[in-house]
C-alpha cells in the first residue's frame, strides 16, 4: 500500500483515520537506530500501528525486531506525537493523522535484519541526521529522533 507523507501542506487530503501507533528511538553508543523504509525509501525510526491484544509499549518492541532484527527494552517514554498538520494518505482512500507514542530504548538482543518494510538498518549519529534532507529523512522523525536526545525532561505532547 503505497504512502504519501503530507506535512504542513495545505493541499493535503482531511484524515479519515486515526491509528494508535508507537515509534521508538534506540540508542546505542551515541548513536540511533535507523531503517531505511521500502515504501518511502526514507530514514525511519522504528514503529507502526498498534495490533489488538497489545499495550502501546509492546507495539514499540514488536515494530523494532519486525523492522530492524533487535530485540529492545524500553526505558522511558519520549512524548505523544499527535500534529494535526502531519497526515498519510495510502492508495486505498485512507488518509490517518499521525499519531505516535514515542519512547526510548536500547538493544538487549538480536542482529540486524532486512524484512518486506526495510531495505536497510543502520546506526547513525546525530549529526549525520541533522544534514539529510527531507527525502532522506522526515521532519517528524527528526523532532522524535531530538526530543528523545534532550534526556529526561518532561515528555513532549503535541
Amino acid at each position: 500500500m503505497p504512502r504519501v507523507d503530507h506535512y504542513q501542506d495545505p493541499n493535503a487530503p482531511a484524515p479519515n483515520s486515526l491509528v494508535p501507533a508507537a515509534s521508538v528511538v534506540v540508542l546505542q553508543d551515541g548513536k540511533v537506530l535507523m531503517h531505511r523504509r521500502s515504501d518511502t525509501d526514507r530514514w525511519s525510526i522504528p514503529g507502526g500501528g498498534m495490533e489488538p491484544g497489545e499495550s502501546i509499549k509492546d507495539t514499540a518492541v514488536r515494530e523494532a525486531r519486525e523492522e530492524t532484527g533487535y530485540d529492545i527494552e524500553i526505558d522511558r517514554l519520549v512524548g505523544v506525537f499527535s500534529d494535526p498538520n502531519h497526515v498519510v494518505s495510502y492508495d486505498d482512500g485512507e488518509v490517518r493523522q499521525q499519531f505516535s507514542v514515542c519512547f526510548a530504548g536500547h538493544v538487549i538482543g538480536g542482529n540486524p535484519r532486512l524484512s518486506a518494510e526495510t531495505r536497510q538498518v543502520g546506526w547513525h549519529t546525530p549529526q549525520d541526521l541533522e544534514v539529510m534532507t527531507e527525502d532522506e529523512v522526515h521532519p517528524s522523525i527528526l523532532l522524535r529522533v531530538r526530543v528523545a536526545l534532550q534526556g529526561e525532561a518532561a515528555a513532549y505532547i503535541g
